[in-house]
């Protein structure tokens, strides 16, 4: 059976960057960016829910590396489970190496194993790691008490998911940076009648854009009615 192309290295959407990250921790983005584009910074673990934002964070990372000229590769370890080994091999030549999705792979001990020995080749070359997680590393289901016992040495950050005062400042970001007026209303509306998964909401933003832009009509509660009906 042959390995899955993964996209190990890639261009990130412009809307992943550190600047656009909603609701991170104290220090959290400040801790992302050395370790991006300062050579020797601590390793990182970011552990968060679905939806709250680590993968944002994990492409952004590697944004801000290829933006001070250093070499990133991004993993997303549920494309590579029971391949690990093989995705990994090769991404030394990277500077930064972004692992997303440790849960994805917990339990497989080959995939397991495979990580604990990057882990320490990449210690050894100074290559920086991030790692994100649905939680830390003592909850996700590891079976081998050496890859839990390297990544409980990296410094943590913790994603909280957004509350609705998130929501609505992710909602104004998103139609802000699009140019697209959204009136109170209308995000209150959103807010209570649509998803509430950050990810589709700006998706939303992006199709409301859209339809605002050919109807030539603001955003208010009747037109996202119109547009959303096919929808209720």
């Amino acid at each position: 059976m042959s390995v899955p192309q993964l996209p190990l290295a890639l261009r990130t959407p412009p809307d992943q960057r550190f600047d656009r990250f909603i609701g991170a921790p104290a220090g959290a983005l400040e801790q992302l960016q050395a370790l991006a584009q300062a050579p020797g910074a601590d390793w990182l673990y970011l552990s968060a829910a679905h939806g709250s934002g680590k993968t944002h964070l994990a492409l952004a990372a590697c944004a801000a590396a290829g933006e001070a000229g250093r070499a990133a590769a991004y993993l997303p370890l549920q494309a590579a489970r029971g391949y690990v080994q093989q995705a990994l091999d090769g991404l030394e030549r990277n500077v930064l190496v972004v692992l997303d999705g440790l849960d994805a792979v917990a339990g497989d001990r080959a995939d397991e194993i495979a990580l604990f020995d990057f882990h320490n080749r990449a210690r050894t070359a100074g290559i920086g790691l991030l790692y994100t997680a649905a939680d830390l590393p003592d909850a996700i289901g590891l079976v081998l008490p050496d890859l839990r016992s390297r990544l409980g040495q990296c410094n943590r950050i913790v994603l909280r998911a957004l509350d609705d005062a998130g929501r609505a400042a992710l909602l104004r970001d998103r139609a802000t940076r699009r140019g697209l007026i959204l009136e109170d209303a209308a995000v209150d509306w959103m807010l209570t009648r649509t998803t509430r998964e950050p990810t589709q909401l700006v998706e939303l933003i992006e199709r409301l854009d859209r339809a605002s832009l050919a109807a030539q009509r603001r955003v208010t509660v009747p037109f996202l009615r119109q547009v959303l009906a096919g929808d209720m």
